[in-house]
C-alpha cells in the first residue's frame, strides 16, 4: 500500500512540474515577444485556455496573460504602496479611511488601466480596482470570520 501511494504521489508531482514548465503555442510566444521583447526569468503557466507568463522586466516582477490565439488579455506589475500616484492614494484614503494597503499591482487590460489593491482593516479584507482617474470598484470582499466558516 505504501509503495502505491508513493508511486501515485511521485506521478502527481511529475505532472505538476510538467504543467509549470509548459511551453505555450507559437502564437502566444510570438505575441509575448512582440509586446515585451526579451525578458529574464520567464516562466509560463497554463490555466484552461489562458497562458500566463511571469517574468522580471527592469527589476520589476510582472505577469502577462494571453489566450490560445495569442491575444493579449492583461498585464500586472507589482508596485510598492509608496509608488502609487497621489490621486490614487487620495481616492483610497477618502473612501477607505483607516484601511491598510497590503498589496498593490498596476493593471492593464484592453478595457482598463489602473490599480488593483488588497486592503484590510481589523478582520475585513477587500480587493479593489482603482482606475487611473480614481474611480473605485470593489472586486472582492471578505471578513475573517467568513473565512473560518469555510474551513
Amino acid at each position: 500500500m505504501k509503495k502505491t501511494i508513493v508511486v501515485l504521489f511521485s506521478g502527481l508531482l511529475a505532472l505538476i512540474a510538467c504543467a509549470q514548465n509548459a511551453n505555450p503555442p507559437e502564437a502566444v510566444s510570438k505575441a509575448f515577444s512582440d509586446k515585451f521583447g526579451t525578458v529574464k526569468g520567464l516562466k509560463w503557466d497554463q490555466e484552461d485556455d489562458e497562458w500566463e507568463a511571469e517574468f522580471k522586466m527592469n527589476g520589476t516582477e510582472m505577469s502577462a496573460s494571453f489566450d490560445q490565439s495569442g491575444t493579449w488579455l492583461e498585464t500586472e506589475t507589482e508596485i510598492k504602496e509608496k509608488d502609487l500616484p497621489e490621486n490614487i492614494m487620495n481616492a483610497v484614503n477618502a473612501q477607505f479611511e483607516g484601511w491598510e494597503i497590503e498589496e498593490a499591482e498596476k493593471i492593464e487590460t484592453p478595457d482598463f488601466k489602473g490599480y488593483e489593491l488588497a486592503i484590510e482593516q481589523d478582520e475585513n479584507e477587500k480587493e479593489i480596482l482603482v482606475s487611473e482617474d480614481g474611480n473605485i470598484t470593489i472586486k472582492k470582499e471578505e471578513r475573517e470570520d467568513e473565512e473560518d466558516d469555510d474551513e
